[in-house]
């Protein structure tokens, strides 16, 4: 663990965009725009691993739903 990591003592908060993509921001400030909760909150590295779990298709949510119209079209 690097001494950043230690000296981290804010908590953030998971929050996610209109294409399904993840982040992470402290949580005593407002939300980037574009952006909202998802509803958990924690450390830095409990926030991340949050996403590892959740996050487990990396494509935005218009390139995954543009594939899968060319799916159906075949």
């Amino acid at each position: 663990m690097s001494r950043e990591d230690r000296e981290d003592k804010t908590t953030y908060k998971v929050v996610i965009n209109h294409e399904e993509q993840y982040s992470i921001w402290p949580a005593d400030r407002e939300n980037p725009l574009g952006w909202k909760d998802v509803g958990k909150s924690g450390n830095k590295q409990e926030c991340l691993d949050y996403i590892k779990e959740v996050w487990t298709d990396m494509r935005p949510l218009s390139l995954r739903k543009k594939m899968e119209e060319n799916s159906k079209e075949k």
